[in-house]
């Protein structure tokens, strides 16, 4: 069974990410969605099985892309930093770009 998290983790991974890391969500609609030429992308939602990101492409179309975690589902909240890191650290070598280290 998906583990669901509750409003308040959401809605603080979405406002971090859509807030700190736009490039980073990028990166990962790039490297994980259908269409590698998405000019922005914003984190809509995760679970204990993967994040969810909205993409447009060029011509203005949304994409919705979902991405299982790397390490596997997950079900608390230091686990999903550790997953999106990881997720950009797999997106940036699938697009050959070096990634920033973590601190």
């Amino acid at each position: 069974m998906t583990y669901i998290f509750d409003e308040s983790v959401r809605s603080g991974v979405l406002g971090h990410m859509n807030g700190d890391h736009s490039d980073d969500n990028l990166l990962i609609a790039r490297a994980f969605g259908p269409d590698p030429d998405v000019e922005s992308s914003t984190m809509t939602g995760f679970d204990g099985d993967g994040g969810e990101w909205l993409a447009r492409t060029p011509s203005g179309e949304a994409v919705e892309v979902r991405v299982p975690w790397p390490g596997g589902a997950i079900s608390e909240r230091p686990q999903v930093r550790r997953e999106i890191v990881a997720l950009y650290d797999l997106a940036c070598e699938k697009l050959g770009i070096e990634a920033r280290p973590h601190g």
